[in-house]
């Protein structure tokens, strides 16, 4: 399998002030991840005021329209920030929430983009990204296989490079709601484009496994602290938890890798000579004596004698020697039938 592309989302866990946002890069810079996503929120083109929060956590928005204003960069604000993230050698990436969005991410020459969950059945700013003939990342948090189907076709049309992502949009999401089992329908369903996994469980164990089941893209949130105000904080990822997880991916893709022949035996040659063993026999026994199961042990290393996987052609053979206890059984000992 190829690597697999890790993305770390900081979406609005800097509460609107570039000093946290820009601190979030420099640390994620840290864990090994492959990018850094945003979310291009211009309150105006997306909201209004009869929007609700998912999630009432806030104390200084009135409106959810009111919290997306406040969440919302100048050109030149996102213009600092995609340099920050190349600077540290993370690929910027970013979620549009409106047309105005793209046009801004145009601007800043982005190299792909992802469609949130709530954005699948918006076929005005697909077709919008779809114009700009980049890779398109979709998150099926939402989307029936139909809906997601009708998506795509749509996006087709342009030619993009498509990438799935399973999702559940919960948050936390409990694991029994987690669709682990998605990531191969959807393997089967989509098989020329890459499948991932964006997760909001709050732990890595989600992301290892979606690895190990072939995920090629992986998203999680991020947060610095679980208890940090916004709506996304317990369903996000700390910085440490992040490095763990990158880790883990890191070693799950060298095993997957490097597929074992289990029909091939040469890396445990001198293993085997240590812990198989040598058929001996547990008591004295004198010569001509006719062996029994109960006669029989067997003892490390192997190599000194009958294999301990023989002991049925041993068993009613005569001996033709006396053997003291614990000596190893060989071919010589035997009386030839």
């Amino acid at each position: 399998m190829a690597k697999t592309f890790i993305i770390a989302e900081i979406a609005q866990a800097h509460d609107g002030s570039l000093g946290i946002l820009h601190s979030y890069i420099d640390a994620i810079s840290e864990t090994g991840v492959d990018a850094v996503k945003f979310q291009t929120h211009i309150a105006e083109a997306e909201s209004s005021i009869y929007e609700p929060f998912r999630v009432n956590f806030s104390y200084e928005d009135k409106t959810r329209f009111d919290y997306w204003k406040r969440m919302g960069f100048s050109f030149e604000q996102w213009f600092e920030i995609k340099n920050h993230c190349e600077k540290v050698g993370l690929e910027f990436i970013s979620s549009p929430f409106s047309q105005e969005a793209v046009d801004l991410l145009e601007k800043l020459n982005v190299k792909r983009y992802k469609v949130g969950s709530g954005e699948i059945s918006n076929f005005l700013i697909l077709e919008k990204i779809a114009r700009t003939n980049k890779e398109v990342i979709l998150s099926s948090g939402m989307s029936s296989f139909e809906e997601l189907d009708r998506a795509i076709e749509h996006l087709e049309k342009h030619h993009n490079k498509i990438s799935v992502l399973q999702c559940t949009t919960a948050y936390p999401t409990p694991y029994e709601r987690l669709g682990l089992n998605i990531i191969t329908e959807l393997k089967k369903r989509y098989p020329n484009y890459k499948i991932g996994l964006s997760e909001h469980t709050g732990d890595i164990y989600a992301g290892v496994a979606g690895v190990a089941l072939g995920a090629e893209i992986l998203e999680f949130h991020a947060v610095f602290d679980k208890r940090m105000f916004g709506p996304d904080s317990t369903s996000s990822l700390t910085i440490d938890q992040i490095s763990t997880l990158v880790s883990g991916v890191r070693s799950i893709e060298k095993s997957l890798n490097n597929p074992i022949d289990k029909n091939d035996l040469k890396p445990f040659t001198k293993l085997k000579d240590i812990f198989e063993k040598t058929l001996a026999v547990n008591k004295d026994l004198e010569v001509g004596h006719q062996l029994k199961f109960e006669d029989l042990e067997a003892k490390k290393p192997s190599g000194r004698g009958i294999g301990a996987n023989r002991y049925e052609e041993v068993i009613g053979r005569r001996i033709s020697k006396s053997l003291n206890k614990w000596d190893f059984l060989t071919e010589d000992h035997l009386i030839k039938n």
